[in-house]
Formats: structure tokens, sequence, C-alpha cells
């Protein structure tokens, strides 16, 4: 599976909302397994939106065709926008779906590996930090995906902020350093997203 994840400096929120809509325009398209996003907690003008793809094949075609029509809707309203693609690894938890019905918000964290440790970061996503996030009441679902480059994208979603919130005031420091997280990890950037139900393909 593909992962898109799309991050913008709005400018003109009530009209950027009006345009995230129109990507409803998704359903149907050969591929296209399902669509989300929010508001950034932390600074209220960043959107963010997660969109997933059967294959990169899937992905292109609808970039070649449908894509500049769908996002028409939203020109001008924001100023900055950047995309990343990412292809699925592994599931945070089991059975990871492109579902946001369920859940309050979701966590991301863009992680750029030093290159000779990539394996090790994998490793211990998959041994200390999976189990333990698995194990956090509020978590529903997540991934673990991987691009060019020996970048990262961790996606969690959990049932509210106050969830998350908690699992990181318990966990995250005890579980960072037990994976030796700062060894792996040369940049790190992260936010909290508030799901917009609309905005749900």
């Amino acid at each position: 599976m593909l992962v898109k994840w799309i991050r913008c400096a709005v400018v003109d929120r009530r009209g950027f909302e009006r345009g995230q809509r129109k990507w409803a325009g998704l359903l149907g398209e050969p591929g296209f397994r399902g669509q989300g996003g929010g508001w950034s907690r932390k600074r209220p003008d960043v959107a963010h939106v997660f969109g997933f793809w059967e294959s990169r094949a899937f992905y292109d075609s609808f970039m070649a065709r449908s894509h500049d029509r769908l996002a028409a809707a939203q020109t001008g309203t924001y100023k900055d926008m950047r995309a990343k693609l990412f292809d699925h690894l592994f599931d945070l938890k089991t059975g990871f779906e492109p579902r946001f019905t369920d859940a309050d918000v979701v966590r991301i964290a863009h992680c750029k590996v030093r290159a000779e440790r990539a394996e090790h970061f994998t490793l211990m996503q998959q041994k200390v930090w999976n189990p333990a996030m698995a194990g956090s009441p509020g978590m529903v679902r997540g991934l673990f995906g991987g691009a060019p480059g020996d970048e990262f994208l961790v996606l969690s979603m959990w049932l509210s902020a106050a969830e998350h919130g908690k699992y990181q005031v318990d966990r995250v420091e005890r579980l960072s350093t037990r994976a030796r997280t700062e060894d792996d990890i040369e940049a790190i950037s992260g936010d909290i997203v508030q799901l917009e139900p609309t905005w749900t393909v």
C-alpha cells in the first residue's frame, strides 16, 4: 500500500475546507483505499491530509488523469504544500485499514534516519515501540512506512488527544532510551492532527 502525506500552510481556512470536501470525487478511482485528515493541534493554520492507494501504479494513473481537476477547488487557499509518498512496511497493532471514523486524532512522526542505523531503527519499531503503542488503551491502529533516503513515517490513530498524551507522558522517554532512538535519528518532526470528519473519503 502507498501512503501519501500532504502538509499545507493554509491562508483561507473556510475556502480550504470547502475544497477539501470536493475530494469525495476520489471514490470510485481505481486503487483508491481511503483519505482523511484535519488541522494541526499545534499550529491552527496547518492542515494534514493522508491518502492511501493500493499501489504506486494506481496512484500515478490518478495523478495523470483526475488529480488536477479535484485539486482546482483549493487553488489559492494555501501558500505552502508539501507532499511525500511512503511505502507501507508494517502495521502498528494489527490489521491497519485507512478508516478515520473511529479515531479523534492522528499522531505523525517523520524521521530521517542515519543510513547505517536504518535497520536498527526499523527493528526497534517492531520490537520496542510497536508493542508499547499497541498496548496503550487509547491507540486504535497505525502503520510504519518508508521512503527512499532512509526516511520513515510513523502514523498512529488515537481515540483522543488526552489518550495520546497519557501514552507520551508515561512511556515515550523510557522507550526512547531502551530503543536508543537518538543514535538512529538525524532529524525528527511530528504533529498531532485533530481529524475533521467531513474530510474523510
